[in-house]
């Protein structure tokens, strides 16, 4: 056997056994035989380099990219619509089957009789990151994360680095198939384990450490995180006579792709069986799973069916209910935000809630404990606030609990804490020596919604506190190359890094920059209104309080923190500071002649079909309105788009006005509506 022969076999055997090792999960080869036949492929590729192709197995790991460029999607990536309960299932399903019977008469070729028992498909919605990814000839020629649906970032290098992904198919066809990232939640507490033993700040959940993940500029990165993949959908040619979603699964799955388990259901009632039985089954697993999404099996019903703007007819997802778990209080940590506020945090006995490991939960603040009355060693019920934030919702008392003791003095500084009329947080008013306030607010100034400086993250921040090279924001554009390359973990390239982002944050928007700032009770809506009314940051800081109180959004109480806060003379002396350090200040609204809804307030539920919620939001701020949240006596208007949650509830309890989407793009001067 010549040397290219060898090569083209050690591959073949290399990557038959990586598919039945990462997808399978029954290898045939013990691990030292894999990494022998590895090795000898490596040593061979290096001494012929004219033998080595982009898809043998030695080539996942690329070069390390300096951004990733944005590629259009072939076929474009929809949402899925959710349905929440039984009932919103039920509806779902007699719309498919109104709209299946409307086309009856016309396509009785593609129909049973019996419409009403369609065939659904259905498999578990895995929480992690979208991604497409193309083959030509049954090699893997790119792959992209889902962006927006229409526009995804090339991420190919990165993806060739995940093991499951087949680098070559076990057929020579072209494919696009869409799947979805995840890391296992073992691997998952294996790496905050790392992160935290490295000093560096912990992953959320799985899903955020599959996208950090994911989005590495180095490869390498990536490759050093387990990350794995189920596909759930395949484009193939028009002519690949494949009838049916579970069709097309087989198919991915005899080309080597992994594919999460599915079941064919006859009837909406079989698909919520499987529904119900799938909210036990999920707790055993080592990926997170949110739901289970239900397709109508047939691709000829799909087409009839066709799509909203943003989501297909023919599919839904079905939303599992927040999960709650009981674990005992061990302790109560106190921490210090950027304000001063002291937030109490349960430490709780480790217990697995809607797939991560929980640990810390938010007990939001002391009057909470109080009106809960916890005790430590009491059973506290845990909830995750939308799927993200553990918090503590209930208590029951244990034969062991005993009082906790709620601090009279700053758990940082020992300053005694303060009170203000009417909140319910105790303050710790030392905001000038306080370290945990000042790591707080270099935090936020450098954070995404303020001067989005990359780069700064916690360990960075708390090196720079602690050794005194940053006590007040400004101190940011005075570090240099060797301030940053004296810190821990910081190396030539990062520090060059560090300098740049430092560097592009000088051009910022005045609303940004007022966000930054950090002025108590300011926040990133109070900020956009701030520049709406004020042209540059001296207006601001030379406001009278009787104009900022009368300001619809700002109020007495903003109107005080503002004027206490520009007449702290090292506050304004650290604003001159900055500017004269090159920070240039700009206001998108300026040279805006019609602010048409200054005062109006406008909250928006439910998903919009021709835009992003963000986007309108966006579009009424540049108009002068503002976009709270929530729902309350002072809002103007609820902009209601499909599937709406409760605020459209409430709007109509509180006689609020509700627009349609159609009514919002005609206020805001867009056509796009379809």
């Amino acid at each position: 056997m010549n040397v290219q022969d060898r090569i083209e076999k050690l591959r073949k055997i290399i990557d038959l056994n990586s598919y039945k090792y990462y997808v399978e999960d029954n290898p045939d080869l013990e691990d030292w035989e894999y990494d022998n036949l590895f090795k000898e492929l490596k040593t061979l590729e290096a001494e012929f380099p004219q033998y080595i192709i982009p898809e043998s197995p030695t080539q996942r790991v690329g070069g390390i990219s300096e951004k990733f460029n944005q590629v259009a999607h072939k076929n474009r990536l929809y949402s899925l619509d959710n349905s929440n309960n039984e009932e919103e299932l039920k509806l779902w399903y007699n719309r498919v089957l109104k709209d299946v019977g409307v086309q009856k008469t016309s396509q009785l070729s593609l129909l049973d009789s019996n419409f009403e028992d369609i065939e659904l498909a259905c498999e578990l919605k895995i929480d992690g990151l979208a991604v497409s990814l193309i083959y030509k000839n049954g090699k893997f020629v790119q792959g992209l994360t889902r962006g927006d649906g229409i526009i995804g970032e090339d991420i190919t290098n990165n993806l060739k680095t995940i093991k499951s992904i087949p680098l070559k198919l076990f057929e020579d066809i072209d494919i696009e198939v869409r799947g979805e990232i995840y890391m296992p939640i073992s691997s998952f507490n294996n790496l905050n384990k790392i992160q935290l033993n490295n000093n560096q700040k912990a992953f959320a959940n799985p899903r955020n450490a599959a996208s950090g993940s994911i989005r590495q500029l180095d490869p390498n990165i990536t490759a050093s995180r387990d990350l794995s993949i189920f596909v759930y959908a395949a484009i193939f040619k028009k002519d690949a006579k494949i009838l049916t979603h579970t069709d097309a699964m087989d198919m991915c799955k005899k080309l080597g792709f992994k594919v999460n388990n599915y079941k064919k259901c006859s009837n909406i009632s079989e698909a919520i069986d499987f529904c119900n039985e799938m909210q036990e089954y999920r707790k055993t697993l080592d990926y997170a799973t949110d739901g289970v999404v239900i397709k109508v099996n047939s691709f000829a019903m799909q087409n009839e069916l066709g799509y909203t703007a943003r989501a297909p007819k023919w599919a839904t997802a079905f939303k599992f209910p927040p999960q709650e778990v009981w674990s005992k209080l061990i302790n109560v940590e106190f921490s210090v935000g950027r304000t001063g506020v002291v937030t109490p945090v349960a430490i709780i006995r480790p217990v697995n809630l809607s797939g991560s490991v929980v640990s810390r939960a938010s007990m939001y603040n002391f009057d909470e404990i109080q009106r809960l009355g916890i005790c430590l060693n009491d059973e506290v019920l845990i909830k995750k606030a939308a799927e993200i934030i553990p918090k503590v919702v209930r208590s029951r008392k244990s034969s062991d609990s005993l009082p906790l003791d709620l601090p009279q003095n700053c758990p940082c500084c020992n300053t005694p804490l303060i009170e203000i009329e009417g909140e319910v947080a105790r303050y710790c008013p030392n905001t000038k020596g306080c370290k945990a306030q000042i790591k707080g607010r270099i935090e936020y100034f450098v954070s995404k919604a303020a001067m989005d400086i990359d780069g700064f993250g916690e360990s960075i921040i708390e090196q720079l506190v602690e050794k005194k090279y940053v006590y007040k924001p400004s101190d940011i554009y005075k570090l240099t190359y060797e301030d940053f390359l004296s810190l821990d973990l910081v190396k030539d390239k990062s520090a060059n890094n560090l300098l740049e982002a430092v560097e592009k944050s000088k051009n910022v928007l005045l609303s940004k920059f007022i966000n930054a700032l950090g002025i108590r009770l300011v926040g990133k809506e109070s900020s956009d209104i701030l520049a709406q009314n004020y042209e540059n940051i001296n207006q601001l800081k030379t406001a009278k309080y009787e104009d900022l109180a009368e300001i619809m959004g700002i109020g007495e109480k903003m109107a005080k923190s503002i004027i206490d806060y520009f007449n702290d003379a090292e506050n304004v002396a650290m604003i001159d500071e900055m500017i004269a350090m090159g920070v240039k200040i700009s206001n998108k609204y300026n040279g805006v002649i019609d602010l048409k809804l200054k005062g109006l307030s406008f909250v928006i539920t439910g998903t919009l079909e021709s835009m992003s919620r963000e986007h309108a939001q966006e579009k009424l701020k540049e108009l002068g309105a503002k976009t709270p949240s929530s729902v309350s006596k002072n809002t103007s208007y609820v902009v209601v788009g499909a599937n709406p949650g409760s605020k459209a509830v409430k709007a109509g309890e509180l006689g609020i006005k509700i627009l349609s989407e159609k009514e919002l793009l005609d206020i805001i001067g867009e056509n796009s509506y379809e």
